[in-house]
């Protein structure tokens, strides 16, 4: 399932990338060859304004100044001295013979674009119009030129024109550039959104790993002990008085224990639902924490587990926290601790202030926690020993502190005491 909607977002990602890459490519592409053409155009007329001006200076036009002019900027002239050729265009050997038909056709083009002829008043005039034409013969669009020369009765007409081959072979190539570019840049953005897009989803294809992992784990852990309360109250019906009441104390021990897995179970929920509310208040950790201790000394005495407390001796700022909840913490730490200490051993319970910050710590010399399962020590149903499932414990109380310390801000953290055992340090702000 999620292969496929990281197909699907991959395609996505990458496909609107691609469509915005490519219409900002098309954009540019018809500035830039709109810009080129215009651009081509203004030299063209640049250079017919260039030659007029010559041709008004000049009383005799040599074939020398002609050829060179042609030469240089790859024009061709076709000269008309009151409708008489010049006698260079018959002389020129690279002038091929297709090349009349183009003139024919620029004439006709220029005939269609300019009716009217242009009426000059000044005696000595000189004048050039521009204009573009597609020639059928040879398949080719030219820019072209008529530059008409007036003196007395005499006219002299040139006609110019260029192939636009040149421009138009700059403009396929920028658009392969262009489509070449655009191709390695989806294979780029193809790669980058698979990336991009598995980041993405590897939050939620852990969090689904998880919430199937706790979904079967809690599944496994009610099995126990309703598979017990199942039994008894089978063998209940057939039981004797006295049996009857030890299978019933059976029943609901199971049953208290089924109602404090569940109301853990609901706690993570909330927390997951981000419905995991705490009610801060002005709290003196001290008293916290001796009300904790004063709790648990009777368990602790009944383990034959030696249990202290060591607060500072100066007084303490109050701690902005919802005190039912970090009690909370207080009781699963302490409750874990004298699980799995041996008897004879040691507990102390440990209260710091240092730079704003609250150092609660909760030692003992217990069986410990090997460093490859301290990363895990806060994952939903997991226990560090196997020993530990025969502790009644089912492996969410610290989950349950590590969310509720995350809710006030802080952190909690887990290490190897000396000598052995484990402490567990939290950290609050003030």
């Amino acid at each position: 399932m999620y292969r496929k909607v990281h197909l699907r977002l991959t395609a996505l990602c990458a496909g609107i990338t691609t469509a915005i890459m490519i219409i900002m490519s098309l954009g540019y592409l018809y500035v830039s060859e709109t810009a080129l053409y215009e651009n081509q155009y203004n030299s063209f007329k640049n250079d017919m304004n260039t030659i007029t001006t010559n041709l008004e200076q000049q009383p005799v036009i040599s074939m020398e100044w002609i050829s060179k002019m042609e030469s240089q900027n790859n024009y061709t002239f076709f000269l008309l001295d009151n409708g008489i050729p010049f006698l260079y265009n018959q002389l020129n050997d690279s002038y091929e013979s297709y090349k009349n038909d183009i003139l024919n056709e620029c004439i006709d083009a220029y005939n269609r674009m300019f009716k009217i002829e242009q009426i000059q008043s000044s005696p000595y005039s000189a004048y050039h119009s521009e204009f573009q034409f597609t020639s059928s013969s040879v398949k080719e669009d030219f820019f072209g030129s008529v530059i008409k020369c007036e003196k007395a009765s005499s006219l002299l007409q040139i006609f110019v024109f260029t192939s636009l081959n040149g421009l138009k072979k700059q403009i396929y190539e920028q658009r392969i550039l262009f489509a070449l570019i655009n191709f390695i840049a989806v294979i780029f953005l193809s790669a980058f959104s698979w990336i991009f897009t598995g980041r993405l989803l590897k939050p939620i294809i852990e969090n689904h790993k998880k919430q199937t992992a706790f979904v079967a784990s809690a599944s496994h852990e009610l099995r126990t002990p309703l598979a017990v309360i199942l039994s008894s109250a089978e063998c209940c019906m057939e039981a004797s008085p006295h049996k009857q009441t030890q299978f019933l104390n059976t029943i609901k021990h199971e049953g208290l224990r089924m109602s404090s897995l569940i109301n853990d179970m609901l706690t993570l929920s909330e927390s997951d639902q981000h419905q995991f509310w705490v009610q801060k208040m002005p709290v003196e950790l001290d008293t916290l924490l001796i009300n904790s201790y004063e709790a648990f000394q009777p368990l602790a005495k009944k383990k034959d587990v030696m249990l202290s407390i060591e607060l500072p001796e100066d007084p303490l700022p109050v701690c902005f926290c919802d005190p039912d909840r970090i009690k909370q913490v207080f009781s699963i730490l302490i409750h874990n601790a004298i699980s799995y200490t041996p008897e004879k051993g040691k507990i102390s319970l440990s209260l710091a202030y240092k730079k704003s910050n609250f150092y609660i710590s909760v030692a003992d010399n217990g069986i410990g926690i090997p460093d490859e399962d301290k990363s895990k020590i806060f994952d939903r149903f997991y226990r560090a020993e196997k020993s530990r499932s025969t502790k009644g414990h089912f492996g969410l109380g610290l989950s349950i502190a590590y969310e509720i310390i995350n809710t006030h801000g802080g952190i909690i953290t887990v290490e190897d005491a000396k000598g052995g055992g484990t402490i567990f340090t939290i950290v609050l702000c003030e």
